[in-house]
């Protein structure tokens, strides 16, 4: 599946996993950030941490009524106030997404899979 955009000069085709992966490395460079986390828990409730090439597993894109939302799987530094950094990267997020691709973010879901302590 794909966002198609036209332009006088012609169609634009947009993956969803080119999306899912632009929207995760925004996501890392957020500060309180550690990096993202998979859509499905592992074993006994932990989280996995993905590496660069994976972070597309961490992102859900979905296309409602022409608006397109993203779900977003991330796992927090320990010791920094939760909501500030799940709202910076709201903020971060849908700002760099649709000045990236010009298309409009409706909806911007964060969900905590895990709280990681720093050495």
């Amino acid at each position: 599946m794909s966002i198609t955009k036209s332009t006088q000069y012609g169609n634009i085709n947009i993956s969803i996993d080119a999306i899912a992966t632009l929207a995760g490395g925004l996501v890392s460079e957020c500060y309180g950030v550690v990096g993202m986390a998979s859509q499905k828990l592992v074993k006994d409730g932990i989280a996995e941490l993905l590496k660069k090439e994976n972070y597309s597993r961490g992102v859900v894109v979905r296309e409602k009524d022409g608006q397109l939302e993203l779900d977003l799987y991330i796992i927090v530094s320990h010791g920094i106030k939760i909501s500030e950094v799940v709202l910076e990267v709201q903020k971060k997020v849908k700002y760099m997404m649709e000045k990236s691709l010009e298309l409009d973010f409706n909806v911007i879901n964060v969900y905590v899979q895990g709280v990681k302590a720093m050495k």
